[in-house]
């Protein structure tokens, strides 16, 4: 199929499908879009018998987009560039400790924990894994997106301070997982790791790209500052979020760090230049709408992939086992983060009920199991992984409005914004 026919089928169903979402269904785009296009893939099946021409052309559509490379060696850069562009600097050095602690430890503790439940739990259902295959659905579900849920975030009132702990979580767990994922890859071809050449890794390939991100990012502010012309400027910044990433990969970094520093990195350079020396307005328009049309895509690929994905009752209990687990851990991780933040740093002011509920899987977990060899050896990780995501992107992302306003009234929400503006 033309790759100019794959594009315009998807941008296509991303403007239908977000036109109705805030058009019919009143929903943020990113959930609605998703929600659309995964009821309109579950009825093209259940219609299979009476159009079986459609259903057949829909999954050839489905099985010529590499969602893995599209994803992981695409749409990732630009969206962790764009989400870290886009993220209040005060408010996220404020929150550095916590957002260091969350990504982190936080990440490790979540991936250790689902890995042992998942090799305890799954054996009831009949399916028996391997500790590398549960190794690798920890380390791949693990990360947090919560693209879909910051917009409704600053819409119900949720305090800033709370919008930096989310975001900047999301984009450098991003990082983290995808560098555990790579170990774990490793381990599964028979090579030896001790805790401190993983450690060894950990930091070459995550202060690598980090370290790689900000001086590109100065580069670039350089030349922007050298020239009077918002279009250059937008190319220049685009360069940055493609070829830095592109970069990363092929010297062994993590891209995603890579990408996550460079977007905050020049985001900070550009702060100090005056309006005379950097467009400010135009870029920072581009990347926003450059935002939310990658989110857009993004769902609308993720709610066709459903066509394809091996569902079964097995797969569906041993997604419900991991829904339920990932959202206990969750909780208990986040508690963990935030008495030892409290401990450090005295009068800290966060929310548990928004750091759990609002620590939403998407892309990148869909991208990474994807990745895993041998996948129709352990398919239960594929099936599995695209329930706990369209659950907590549909689910938790469509009720933390309501969530919100249930459990977190306007006075703690008064107090907490009070508190994280002092």
């Amino acid at each position: 199929m033309a790759t100019l026919t794959l594009i315009s089928v998807i941008v296509a169903a991303a403007a239908f499908f977000g036109w109705v979402s805030v058009r019919v269904c009143r929903l943020p785009i990113t959930i609605g879009t998703m929600l659309l296009t995964v009821v309109s893939s579950v009825t093209l099946i259940a219609l299979s018998n009476v159009f079986p021409g459609l259903h057949r052309w829909a999954i050839s559509f489905v099985g010529h987009v590499q969602y893995e490379n599209l994803i992981l060696h695409g749409l990732l850069s630009l969206l962790l560039f764009a989400g870290a562009f886009q993220l209040d600097l005060v408010f996220l050095a404020r929150e550095k400790l916590s957002v260091s602690l969350l990504s982190i430890i936080g990440t490790l503790l979540t991936t250790g924990a689902t890995s042992a439940v998942m090799y305890w739990a799954l054996p009831f259902i009949g399916i028996h894994p391997s500790w590398v295959e549960c190794l690798f659905f920890g380390t791949l579900i693990s990360p947090t997106d919560p693209v879909a849920v910051l917009e409704m975030l600053h819409r119900v009132g949720v305090p800033r301070n709370i919008q930096a702990q989310l975001a900047g979580e999301s984009l450098f767990n991003d990082g983290i997982g995808a560098v555990l994922f790579l170990a774990v890859l490793e381990a599964s071809r028979g090579r030896q790791f001790s805790v401190g050449h993983l450690g060894g890794m950990l930091l070459l390939e995550s202060g690598g790209g980090l370290l790689l991100g900000v001086c590109l990012a100065w580069i670039t502010s350089e030349l922007m500052r050298r020239v009077n012309a918002y279009q250059v400027e937008i190319l220049l910044t685009l360069a940055l979020a493609l070829g830095g990433y592109r970069l990363a990969e092929v010297m062994h970094l993590s891209a995603p760090l890579e990408a996550v520093a460079a977007g905050l990195a020049l985001r900070r350079f550009n702060m100090t230049r005056s309006p005379g020396e950097i467009s400010h307005e135009p870029i920072d328009s581009f990347w926003k709408v450059i935002d939310e049309v990658q989110n857009a895509i993004l769902f609308v690929l993720l709610g066709l992939e459903v066509l394809v994905v091996p569902l079964s009752p097995q797969t569906f209990q041993s997604g419900a086992i991991a829904i339920g687990f990932l959202v206990a851990i969750r909780v208990v991780v986040v508690m963990l983060m935030l008495g030892l933040i409290r401990a450090l740093q005295p009068g800290h002011k966060s929310s548990l009920l928004t750091l759990s509920w609002g620590g939403l899987r998407g892309g990148l977990s869909i991208a990474l199991a994807l990745s895993v060899p041998d996948l129709h050896q352990h398919i239960w990780i594929l099936a599995t992984t695209y329930i706990v995501v369209v659950f907590s992107i549909v689910i938790q992302g469509g009720s933390l409005d309501l969530f919100l306003r249930r459990f977190m009234t306007p006075n703690s929400r008064a107090t907490q914004t009070a508190a994280a503006s002092s």
